[in-house]
């Protein structure tokens, strides 16, 4: 069994799935700049949660990710920005399947093999339905991967990732994109079901993270037209006994 850090933090979570992400999906384009990086964590599609991390935020993961060996600065000194790419691939040695899987289950949550046949065919083309199948067993024969049993009414486990167990969706929740009864549809289970509620507060405390970010950066943009207004009013009123001047 491989050994992984199962104590990331949601942002680095994000981070790392858009590493792998990317590499697959847009190589030209890779490692990628922190504005890149950016972009691609508050991306509003293939992404469950969606979020809006300011650049502090995702520098400070991906410092995080560096410290843990998963990820490294990759511009050279004549670079016009810094690049980073993940190392995830040299420290658990991941085939390019399994790289594929890993960021749709980084960046998406717990998923069904269905789910990640249909999502993961612009990543890595697997020849067939058996054979994403034995590469996620093999997975989680590996610890990188953990299969939460099928929920009633669906035919399908589902298989989340173990590099945060805090992040992995509970086996009651729904899942991003699958068909799930609304939360008031009578369902007896003589359980107040701790977990659902548990994982609430962690999409709470995700979304109270994003607004903070989100606060930051209106600040710092309302001290830069600040700076910007203070300028051109100085410009505009000439210094006394210069009035005049040519």
């Amino acid at each position: 069994m491989v050994s992984v850090d199962t104590d990331l933090e949601p942002c680095e979570v994000r981070v790392l799935g858009c590493l792998l992400e990317k590499q697959r999906l847009t190589p030209d384009g890779y490692p990628l700049t922190l504005n890149s990086l950016r972009a691609a964590c508050n991306q509003a599609t293939s992404r469950d949660p969606v979020v809006d991390y300011d650049e502090a935020t995702v520098r400070a993961a991906l410092a995080r990710l560096t410290r843990r060996g998963y990820a490294r600065l990759a511009s050279g000194p004549g670079s016009r920005a810094p690049k980073y790419r993940h190392l995830l691939s040299d420290v658990i040695e991941l085939s390019p399947g399994e790289q594929a899987l890993l960021a749709l289950l980084l960046l998406r949550g717990e998923q069904t093999p269905g789910e990640l046949r249909a999502r993961s065919e612009r990543l890595h083309a697997f020849p067939d339905f058996v054979t994403l199948q034995r590469t996620l067993e093999e997975m989680v024969e590996r610890g990188l991967v953990e299969r939460h049993p099928r929920r009633p009414g669906q035919k399908e486990d589902r298989y989340a990732h173990r590099l945060s167990e805090s992040a992995l969706p509970q086996p009651g929740d729904a899942a991003a994109g699958a068909p799930a009864p609304p939360v008031t549809s009578p369902v007896s289970t003589g359980d107040p079901a701790p977990a659902g509620a548990h994982h609430r507060i962690e999409r709470l405390e995700g979304a109270i993270q994003a607004l903070r970010g989100e606060v930051t950066r209106l600040r710092g943009e309302l001290d830069r037209l600040r700076g910007e207004l203070g300028e051109s009013d100085g410009a505009q009123t000439p210094p006394s006994g210069e009035e005049g001047v040519d």
